[in-house]
């Protein structure tokens, strides 16, 4: 005679409302596909395409990787634009009107990034659909294709070896997110234990030791979850977007104990990469604590361009500050099989032990 499982009660409910909201999440899912129409729903599976975006003119344009932004030649009702964007509120479970016309949300089954935006704020219907990283580039592959030189590699590659702080910069669609992947690729290699925090999923890293932590509106910021990260033992915290007063916490978690963090913000230099860092602490404290900030980062990356003309335009070492108070960066030139860095792991005076 075989023998029987029984399953408790609790158990057999608890399964029973997981199947359930699979199910719930999967139909949604399929909803919203059907809703897209077959133009979005085409150029969303197009490996090369990496955003659609609709203006309240109706055009759709789309960014790809290669060639940058284009006009489609496809047109979308304004009816249909704001159908989408209300599906795409009901199903995060957010209300859109004139009082509240705006909705950021990750769209179900493929975590697509959202923005949807109704009148009032803008004359008819617009959105814009990031696709989340699919495929993660090596530096070589940057090399390969122009990016950036086999010096910039190689000096980023020994900025992850010596645990560099690495801010990567950039305006918007200068891929950012991409290359802060290539970085975690190598970070990857190590034996360290990472901890990822972002608010959307894009960051990937292959580390076998890894956990990856993602805010929730109401539930977790960012700044709680950089405090959350550090009393999971971290040996490296790579954060999506640094975008407000955590980079407060994010800066002494990297500069007292947890050195070999990667970070990206938007800005357009490596001077201005810093400056804007100090903007966002102030958003936490009044005065900035610029001296942590020069020495904490050791490495600006700045991108720029978008398709073809992408280049890592800027690779610089933070080397403290200079007799006028001010950042002293030194733009890294690297002779073959000469090293960049003296290790990273440097404790600051500046910096308070992190609660």
């Amino acid at each position: 005679m075989g023998t029987i499982w029984f399953v408790p009660v609790e158990i057999g409910d608890q399964m029973a409302a997981s199947h359930h909201n699979s199910e719930r999440i999967a139909r949604g899912a399929r909803m919203l596909h059907t809703a897209l129409g077959p133009a979005i729903a085409r150029f969303l599976e197009d490996a090369g395409v990496v955003e659609v975006m609709l203006n309240p003119d109706g055009r759709l344009w789309i960014d790809r990787l290669s060639e940058g932004l284009s006009d489609t030649g496809e047109r979308l009702a304004p009816e249909d634009g704001e159908r989408i964007i209300r599906l795409v509120a009901h199903h995060v479970g957010a209300e859109v009107h004139t009082g509240s016309p705006r909705v950021s949300a990750e769209l179900p089954g493929t975590g697509e990034r959202f923005e949807g935006l109704l009148p009032p704020v803008v004359a008819a219907p617009a959105f814009a659909i990031r696709k989340p990283a699919v495929a993660v580039f090596t530096l070589d592959d940057y090399v390969t294709t122009g990016i950036m030189t086999a010096e910039q590699a190689t000096a980023l590659r020994d900025g992850v070896a010596a645990r560099a702080n690495i801010l990567v910069a950039g305006g918007t669609s200068t891929g950012k997110t991409t290359l802060t992947n290539a970085l975690l690729a190598e970070v990857a290699k190590t034996s360290d234990r990472v901890v990822i925090i972002e608010d959307t999923r894009e960051l990937q890293c292959a580390a076998p030791n890894l956990v990856a932590m993602r805010t929730k509106d109401g539930v977790a910021s960012l700044s709680d979850l950089v405090r959350s990260s550090l009393r999971l033992r971290p040996d490296r915290i790579p954060i999506g977007e640094v975008r407000g007063s955590e980079a407060l916490d994010l800066l002494k978690a990297w500069g007292t104990g947890h050195p070999g963090g990667v970070g990206t913000i938007h800005a357009g230099s490596a001077l201005g990469a810093l400056r804007r860092l100090e903007q966002l602490i102030q958003e936490a404290v009044v005065t900035v604590p610029r001296a942590l900030i020069a020495e904490t980062i050791d490495l600006v990356a700045v991108l720029s361009g978008r398709g073809t003309a992408r280049r890592l335009s800027e690779l610089v070492r933070v080397e403290g500050l200079g007799p006028d108070g001010d950042y002293r960066v030194v733009t890294t030139v690297v002779a073959p099989g000469a090293s960049l860095l003296t290790p990273a792991a440097k404790e600051s005076p500046h910096a308070p032990d992190p609660a």
